[in-house]
């Protein structure tokens, strides 16, 4: 839910201060600069929640801990990366892949019950989905109007 309210909150502060400054509105660019400050955002939370968001990977993966480690490294340099004009497209694209690839994560969580920021197993469980699932496919279509559809 945090993503979400970051999302719609930064995309409406940018949007306003872009009228303000600008005199029009950019859509393109506030989809930009919110995802961006959403990315930033559950970047720090791999680094500070780190030992509980490890729960949410299955045992048969190793080096867990570099993983979400690493992954928060990557949404970093994707949330700069949608403002690079050369990059633009390609990074949308990655964003698909890369939120199409941590919704495995999130659903085994829910299924286990794990509160990542407390590393524990009392999380929402499997109604957490309902909400999740929707929210990747949000991610996505907003990634694929604000930084790759023309």
């Amino acid at each position: 839910m945090k993503p979400f309210i970051v999302l719609i909150a930064a995309f409406t502060l940018t949007l306003l201060g872009l009228k303000l400054i600008q005199g029009n509105y950019d859509f393109k660019l506030a989809g930009r600069t919110a995802m961006a400050v959403m990315l930033i955002f559950t970047a720090f939370g791999h680094f500070a929640f780190a030992d509980g968001m490890t729960m949410m990977l299955p045992n048969f993966i190793p080096f867990k801990k570099t993983i979400v480690l690493l992954t928060g490294i990557i949404e970093i340099a994707a949330a700069i990366g949608l403002f690079v004009p050369s990059m633009q497209q390609l990074i949308g694209w990655l964003l698909i892949l890369f939120f199409i690839l941590i919704l495995p994560a999130n659903i085994y969580a829910a299924l286990h019950q794990i509160d990542y920021q407390k590393g524990t197993l009392d999380g929402p469980g499997i109604n957490y989905l309902w909400f999740r699932i929707p929210l990747q496919v949000l991610f996505i279509f907003w990634v694929y109007f604000s930084a790759i559809s023309k």
